[in-house]
């Protein structure tokens, strides 16, 4: 396992990007939302993700896009991202969402035409740092979900995450697909060479699977909670609702129809929403960041059944493998090394990763 320093991390990202045709601008907001993911922990959605960008450059991608707001009103918005990354749209439309929040109370942005964005808690991190609760989700590309009841899968890991500050902790910060586990999770198995859990993924037959890379292949996922009997149909209507906000709302594709009346190899027209809300619409000043440190101190404090693993409230792990990263490096397994090298030699792009 290597151990890379984050300003390093996000020139070879800024650099891939470059070489992929993003104006300076773009590569630097696509970049520093990589690397921020994977200081946070969640190397399932930061420079691990540059490999699969490169597959899909030839006909999923624009590197080049027009993003542009096709719909306003002083509360809402409506961003076509013309089939680029969706990081960028994704920056875009939660600054627009805080805008208004700070302005009216509450923003809803929503965006069309998208691809993969990154990690959801991102986009709400920037709302709870503006002191305001955050709400973002996002469709997703491929079919991995297989519904409660059902044999092949529908919806993507169709995430959703939610975000609110606090005064003197770090901000609750809920971040979670609406799968038992995450496409990417299954991905950093494999590049790590350990067996999946069972109950994470079915093969074609739909009995459990573990091997990683197989799995990686397949990506039939389970609905969160994994079985009827412990709540698989809680999983399936959260990503029902994450589509309908998502997609439905913003006119992006429901996937399986996308693939059904147009091309599967062009553009996977994903969709994201989100929402921005000042509490002063409720309370008095300070008065919702106070109780909110009063809860997340109180969680904290519960009796553990473990010792040795303390209660920890939504977004605990991330910030504090920040802290961590920023001081000891994002880790990078050989594997992915490897793959990031290829990168850049298809790429042109320069390799600085070590």
């Amino acid at each position: 396992m290597l151990h890379i320093p984050a300003d390093r991390v996000r020139q070879q990202s800024y650099n891939i990007l470059r070489a992929w045709g993003q104006s300076e601008e773009h590569a630097r907001i696509t970049a520093d939302i990589l690397t921020e993911t994977d200081l946070r922990g969640i190397d399932s959605h930061g420079l691990s993700m540059l490999p699969v960008y490169q597959e899909q450059l030839a006909t999923k991608l624009n590197m080049k896009p027009d993003i542009r707001v096709v719909r306003e009103t002083p509360v809402s918005a409506l961003i076509d991202a013309d089939g680029g990354l969706g990081h960028v749209p994704g920056h875009m439309g939660m600054s627009m969402a805080i805008e208004k929040a700070k302005a009216i109370g509450v923003g809803i942005v929503t965006v069309r035409n998208s691809a993969h964005y990154g990690a959801a808690g991102y986009y709400t991190d920037m709302a709870a740092r503006a002191g305001l609760i955050g709400i973002s989700t996002t469709s997703a590309r491929g079919l991995a979900m297989v519904p409660t009841f059902g044999a092949e899968p529908v919806f993507g890991t169709n995430p959703i995450s939610v975000a609110a500050p606090a005064s003197r902790n770090a901000p609750f910060n809920l971040d979670m697909a609406t799968t038992t586990v995450a496409v990417g999770k299954l991905k950093l198995k494999w590049l790590n060479d350990k067996p999946l859990p069972a109950g994470w993924a079915l093969d074609e037959q739909g009995r459990p699977l573990t091997d990683a890379k197989r799995a990686f292949e397949l990506k039939n996922i389970t609905p969160l909670g994994g079985s009827r009997e412990l709540g698989s149909h809680k999983g399936y209507g959260l990503a029902a609702v994450v589509n309908i906000l998502s997609a439905t709302l913003s006119g992006a594709a429901f996937q399986p129809l996308r693939l059904q009346r147009a091309d599967p190899k062009g553009p996977d027209n994903i969709g994201h929403f989100f929402l921005a809300l000042d509490p002063k619409l409720f309370r008095d000043e300070g008065e919702f960041e106070h109780d909110m440190d009063e809860m997340l101190d109180w969680l904290r404090q519960v009796k553990p059944a473990d010792p040795a693993q303390p209660v920890l409230v939504p977004g605990d792990p991330e910030y504090q493998q920040k802290a961590e990263r920023a001081a000891s490096g994002i880790p990078v397994p050989e594997k992915l090394d490897e793959l990031v090298r290829a990168v850049c030699r298809q790429s042109g792009a320069a390799y600085v990763l070590t």
